[in-house]
């Protein structure tokens, strides 16, 4: 791509504009490729036009953490969002309602996360340099909902918490494990050759060397979602017995 800006590409930058340029980016090159120089290039302006909209390399990033959110939030808009105890059906809003919008939240984080493999490593990495306060209003969005969602089930302070922590680590941890496999060769056909395990001492790895190729496919959907099923259902025995968080 050249690197002259060009009138036609310039047209009205705002930080929507920059963000989605960054976006594009990242998507096609992956992280190690963006800067604030290759987004102007992408738009067709100076590097300099940019600092008005995004004020450093570190606020991009966050930009493109807010973007991702942002698409899952517009992803989420008829998932149950109780302000109170009921659902927008007018009945009680209990647990049955509490899984399924949990399940919803993890599907669609994980939908929106496969279109954008390259920076849903941002999600979790992000967030730890950044004060609660000053985090993108969408992603405080994202957290909001969830404690909205386990407050309006019933759940106590304390267990409200804890499964919002398993469910935080858990998702984030599930997805970004399972978009983000690093393989050695990628025009390598052979999985084994790929993913570099001839590298490995047999002796040494030979789990790895074994399961090596299986892992690194996908799990998708199913394991993300038979995997928040048992860490729910394992939050207490009883709550295992019955499929349910414990909300005590």
């Amino acid at each position: 791509m050249s690197g002259e800006p060009s009138a036609a590409r310039r047209g009205r930058l705002t930080r929507e504009r920059v963000l989605r340029a960054a976006l594009t980016v990242a998507d096609a090159e992956g992280l190690a490729a963006l800067s604030m120089r290759r987004v102007a290039v992408e738009l067709g302006v100076e590097t300099m036009a940019l600092y008005r909209y995004t004020a450093s390399k570190d606020d991009l990033l966050d930009g493109l953490v807010e973007t991702l959110f942002l698409e899952v939030e517009e992803q989420l808009s008829d998932v149950p969002r109780p302000t109170d105890a009921e659902t927008p059906s007018g009945g009680p809003f209990g647990v049955p309602e509490l899984r399924e919008a949990l399940h919803a939240i993890a599907r669609e984080m994980y939908r929106v996360a496969a279109v954008h493999p390259n920076i849903i490593s941002l999600c979790a990495s992000r967030p730890l340099m950044v004060p609660l306060a000053r985090r993108p209003q969408a992603v405080l969005r994202f957290h909001e909902r969830l404690l909205t969602l386990l407050r309006a089930a019933g759940l106590e302070d304390g267990a409200a918490l804890r499964v919002y922590r398993v469910y935080m680590s858990w998702v984030l941890g599930y997805i970004v494990i399972d978009l983000r496999a690093v393989v050695d060769d990628p025009d390598e056909p052979d999985p084994a050759f790929r993913l570099g395990l001839h590298r490995l001492p047999a002796r040494d790895f030979p789990m790895l060397r074994a399961y090596g190729p299986a892992l690194a496919e996908r799990g998708g959907e199913e394991q993300l979602a038979a995997g928040l099923d048992a860490l729910l259902a394992s939050l207490s025995p009883d709550a295992a017995r019955q499929g349910r968080p414990d909300p005590a």
